[in-house]
C-alpha cells in the first residue's frame, strides 16, 4: 500500500488543467503575435516611422502567455497528494481552472491578432484610428483577464471537497 492520499487518478486532471492553461494561452499569444506582426511588417514598408507605435498589439498578445503561466503555476503548486489528500473534485477544479484561462487566452489572442493586423494597416493610412484600435485591443485583452480571474477562483475551490 502506498502513502498516496485521495484518488489516484485525480492528479491527472489537475496536471491536464495546468497544461491546458499554458498551451491554449500560448497558442493565443502566438497567433496574436504572428497575425499582428504581419500587419506591422506590411505597414512598415509604407510608413516605417510608425513601426514602434504599432508594436502595441504584439505586446498585448504576448501578455496572454503570462496569464496561462500564472494559472499553471497556481495549479501545479496545489497538487501534492503525498502531503494533502487530492480528490477528483480537486482535479476537476484544476482542470476547469486551466481550461477557463487557456481558452479565454486563445480567443483573446485571436481577437488581438485580427484587430492588430487590420488596425495597424488602417493606422498607417489614417492616424486618427490609433485610439480606436487601442480601445478595441484593450477590450480583447479583457477577455483573457476574465479567464484569468475565473481560473483563480476555480483553482481556489480545490481542496474544499472534503473536510479534513
Amino acid at each position: 500500500m502506498s502513502n498516496f492520499a485521495g484518488d489516484e487518478t485525480a492528479p491527472f486532471f489537475g496536471f491536464l488543467g495546468a497544461a491546458a492553461a499554458l498551451v491554449f494561452s500560448c497558442m493565443g499569444a502566438a497567433y496574436g503575435t504572428a497575425k499582428s506582426g504581419v500587419g506591422v511588417a506590411s505597414m512598415g514598408v509604407m510608413r516605417p516611422e510608425l513601426v514602434m507605435k504599432s508594436i502595441v498589439p504584439v505586446v498585448m498578445a504576448g501578455v496572454l502567455g503570462i496569464y496561462g503561466l500564472i494559472i499553471a503555476v497556481i495549479i501545479s503548486t496545489g497538487i501534492n497528494p503525498k502531503t494533502k489528500s487530492y480528490y477528483l473534485f480537486d482535479g476537476y477544479a484544476h482542470l476547469s481552472s486551466g481550461l477557463a484561462c487557456g481558452l479565454a487566452g486563445l480567443s483573446a489572442g485571436m481577437a488581438i491578432g485580427i484587430v492588430g493586423d487590420a488596425g495597424v494597416r488602417a493606422n498607417a493610412q489614417q492616424p486618427k484610428l490609433f485610439v480606436g484600435m487601442i480601445l478595441i485591443l484593450i477590450f480583447a485583452e479583457a477577455l483573457a483577464l476574465y479567464g484569468l480571474i475565473v481560473g483563480i477562483i476555480l483553482s481556489s475551490r480545490a481542496g474544499q471537497s472534503r473536510a479534513e
